[in-house]
């Protein structure tokens, strides 16, 4: 006699862990309600869509699943064999017409619904005999979850108003939320079976994940497509203005992107002009061959902004001169502060004497060739109007005291070069927004005067967006850019200061490029409710690295990855560590 010993089978033990994994997935409890499932504590429902618009348009989806909430989207899609089709279609198009012909002979007006669904019946027909489209039985499910009923009712009313607002129809799958519930999950079973057929293209419009392609075969490269790997290339000069805004914080590579930017525009023969407030462009003017201004209290190099713009040919002498003493005017009222509305009116007739008192006014033919007077001038003018004293005394310090000097030279700079940078890094904060705007004033007269194809850009623009002044100079500079084949690129990392302006959002506007590379989460929402970023973009541009970000041309935009060539990073860099590598120093 001999004892038996049952050998458990594989089968068994594999039995047994299935057992073991469905207890250690599973929920303790499924409660099943005619229109919501709850699962342990949280509440779940389902719904199907059960209608759609005539057209569907590719990325329509991308929208919902970037939506930041909890929820499941499962979508199937089962081929119907295309004789079948056709021969349902035939059916029907003879069930449309028959219904047409009869309202026809009873004397009813037309019906556009029915004629309209008979022509799409007929095209679907003609398209599926010659393979051009195929047919599909397609479902789609949404689960939402909430931590109440209230939140649950909440997320329904938002995921039905986004369907809505697209034309597409959505409804609860009442009685059957545990079939609708099962259906999300990801185990490939339509359990509700609620199918609508469709064609290859709408079907196609499903899939969310769109990449925009902004290659062309022109322009310069500004970066990869983080997309589809693709390269992005644009000229900045095709569209309605050649505005840029560039938004990014300390250290995001703004300046690298845009260094990057002027060396390859230079290439296409494009003349660049560029206020630098930290030295920054100084390797890459002296590596091109540019011209270097530094501008600052000991500076050799002066501006003059009294100087005469030059008349060009399609503008009055006196329009010209009048749009001068209004731009004096917006400088002045940097440099003095706070002023009230009786010494603006005693600015304005001051400036005037101050010309006419040189010869130089709008009736005088050869205004022109005579020499402007200086700050100093304008100064002993207004010390002998009445009521004219205060604002003698105000400018003392830049025609005699310790900013003298700095605006009462004459203009001893010649700009012949196709790369011009102007230097205020030496300059003291409170000389900045006042220097920025002389200069701004002194290339915006050049531009008027020749016709060019020019890029002018300045860095941290914030400067100039604290002053309503300086943001309505550079407002007018965005909008009347395009006339002169000028395009105009503003920099900032302080998004607030820029966009609490009164001319920061229609800068922007007037730009029809916009580079955001990362963002601080402090101004992140800012940003977002300017550009109307999704949840999806947010949070590209707050984990972004150095050089990415999203590229907007238009109404395209994609994310973006800027990239130098080794020669190109050596000119640009200005990343401390690279620079004392290159000085051969040890880090």
């Amino acid at each position: 006699m001999s004892d038996s010993i049952r050998v458990p089978q594989p089968f068994d033990e594999g039995s047994s862990k299935k057992r073991k994994m469905k207890n250690l997935v599973a929920p303790s409890a499924l409660e099943v309600s005619q229109n919501h499932v709850k699962i342990g504590d949280k509440y779940a429902k389902t719904f199907f869509v059960f209608s759609y618009p005539r057209y569907l348009s590719s990325g329509w989806f991308s929208q919902i699943i970037n939506l930041s909430e909890l929820f499941d989207i499962s979508i199937f899609v089962h081929p119907v064999d295309t004789s079948l089709a056709l021969r349902d279609l035939r059916k029907k198009a003879a069930q449309i017409e028959s219904e047409i012909i009869e309202r026809q002979d009873k004397g009813y007006v037309r019906d556009p619904m029915l004629e309209t669904a008979f022509q799409d019946i007929e095209s679907l027909r003609d398209n599926l005999q010659q393979s051009q489209e195929k047919l599909f039985d397609t479902s789609v499910y949404i689960t939402i979850y909430g931590d109440s009923t209230e939140k649950l009712a909440q997320l329904e009313d938002t995921i039905i108003n986004l369907f809505e607002s697209k034309l597409i129809y959505i409804k609860p799958a009442i009685f059957q939320q545990a079939d609708g519930l099962f259906s999300t999950f990801p185990l490939g079973r339509d359990k509700l079976g609620i199918h609508t057929p469709l064609n290859s293209g709408p079907v196609s419009s499903f899939f969310p994940f769109v990449s925009m392609d902004l290659t062309s075969d022109e322009g310069i490269m500004y970066g990869v497509n983080l997309h589809n790997s693709t390269l992005v290339i644009f000229d900045r000069f095709s569209l309605e203005n050649a505005n840029q805004v560039v938004f990014a914080k300390s250290g995001a590579g703004k300046s690298y992107a845009t260094k990057l930017e002027i060396l390859r525009t230079l290439m296409m023969g494009t003349d660049v002009i560029v206020i630098d407030p930290e030295d920054e462009y100084k390797n890459l003017s002296d590596s091109v061959g540019g011209t270097y201004f530094k501008i600052s209290l000991t500076s050799d190099q002066h501006i003059n902004p009294f100087d005469i713009p030059i008349v060009p040919d399609d503008e009055e002498p006196a329009d010209v001169f009048k749009s001068h003493i209004l731009s004096l005017t917006g400088l002045l009222k940097i440099m003095l502060g706070d002023i009230t509305v009786e010494e603006e009116a005693l600015l304005d007739r001051a400036l005037i004497e101050t010309y006419a008192s040189f010869d130089i006014t709008p009736e005088n033919p050869d205004f022109m060739s005579i020499d402007p007077p200086l700050l100093s001038d304008f100064e002993a003018v207004v010390k002998n109007m009445e009521g004219g004293k205060s604002i003698a005394d105000r400018l003392y310090k830049y025609t005699q005291g310790s900013y003298a000097g700095f605006v009462n030279q004459k203009t001893n700079i010649d700009i012949t070069n196709r790369l011009i940078v102007f230097s205020i890094r030496d300059l003291e904060d409170e000389l900045r927004p006042i220097a920025m705007y002389v200069i701004l004033n002194f290339i915006w007269n050049l531009v008027r005067a020749q016709l060019k194809k020019r890029l002018l850009i300045i860095d941290e623009a914030w400067v100039m967006m604290k002053y309503p002044e300086g943001a309505a100079f550079l407002y007018g500079m965005a909008k009347r850019g395009r006339k002169y084949y000028l395009g105009l690129s503003t920099i900032t990392q302080e998004v607030d200061d820029f966009m609490n302006s009164p001319y920061g959002k229609p800068i922007i506007t007037n730009s029809s490029l916009q580079l955001l590379l990362k963002q601080s989460p402090a101004t992140i929402d800012t940003v977002a409710k300017t550009f109307n970023l999704t949840e999806a973009e947010k949070n590209l541009l707050l984990q972004a690295g150095v050089g990415q970000g999203l590229f907007f041309a238009g109404l395209q935009h994609v994310a973006m990855q800027v990239v130098a060539s080794y020669f190109e990073d050596k000119i640009i860099t200005t990343n401390p560590r690279d620079l004392l590598r290159k000085d051969g120093e040890q880090v």
